[in-house]
């Protein structure tokens, strides 16, 4: 169902903070659902199942403008992409039908165990990653490990997705990261996995959720200047030999985040 909630004078700040998540999502790979959903429910105290069909909804153009700006940038991994997407829209399906059926305080509890888990895997491969480098060590995967390890984390991404509407950044960024792909191609790959699976939720919640669209056009106001800015300023940033660390910080976003959702 769609619906227009009244203006609140704290909607106003909203725009600015799209701005903000639309920038450094489509920078950091995450299209900003990730942020969206604690926004919504711990500083405007949406109902967490109205929550996560908004911030769905607030997220597609993120994943739209920023995975055409990657596209330009070539920052995008098609074959990958397309694995982990088309996976992910069984996922997504699945965890559209969980949130119906369990209530608002397992929803977040949920959300902050599988932020930390997924943070901790990244930590971990990203460890193990930089041993190999120190060694000199270089570890060609198979085709077939590439295949499992794609199916496994984008199911596991579009679960998320329509479970939490989140776009599911926390297993396609460490799904994608365990494959040690360069990190400016892990960034425009994972928008583009978030674009189809957030789509394909959508429609799986549609039926059965609750869009606030005020909150979507105050949300989507900044978002989509942001996702344009996005793409741009990262193909200016040498990230590359901070890689590492770009993955350490990635990890402790998540472990916040998760942390204050469990508490929240």
């Amino acid at each position: 169902m769609i619906f227009h909630s009244p203006i609140e004078p704290i909607y106003f700040l909203l725009p600015l903070l799209g701005f903000i998540i639309g920038l450094f999502g489509t920078m950091l790979g995450g299209g900003g659902g990730f942020f969206f959903l604690p926004i919504l429910t711990l500083l405007l105290h949406v109902p967490t199942q109205t929550a996560v069909i908004t911030s769905l909804v607030a997220t597609l153009p993120i994943g739209l403008v920023g995975s055409v700006g990657h596209y330009r940038k070539q920052h995008i991994n098609f074959k990958i992409g397309m694995l982990f997407a088309l996976v992910g829209i069984i996922g997504a399906f699945i965890g559209a039908g969980i949130t119906s059926r369990i209530s608002s305080e397992q929803l977040k509890t949920s959300f902050g165990i599988y932020s930390i888990l997924m943070a901790l895997n990244i930590a971990y491969g990203t460890y193990k990653k930089k041993k190999a480098e120190g060694e000199g060590k270089t570890h060609n995967q198979s085709r077939k490990h590439k295949v499992l390890k794609g199916s496994f984390f984008g199911l596991f991404a579009g679960l998320i997705t329509g479970t939490f509407g989140t776009s599911g950044t926390a297993p396609v960024l460490a799904g994608l990261f365990s494959l040690r792909i360069p990190i400016k191609m892990v960034i425009g790959t994972s928008l583009l996995i978030v674009l189809v699976n957030t789509f394909f939720a959508i429609g799986a919640h549609f039926l059965v959720g609750k869009i606030d669209l005020t909150l979507v056009y105050f949300l989507t106001a900044g978002s989509a200047l942001g996702a344009i800015s996005g793409p741009r300023l990262l193909s200016k940033t040498k990230i590359d030999r901070s890689e590492n660390n770009a993955r350490y910080w990635y990890a402790l976003v998540m472990v916040a985040l998760g942390g204050v959702m469990m508490v929240g």
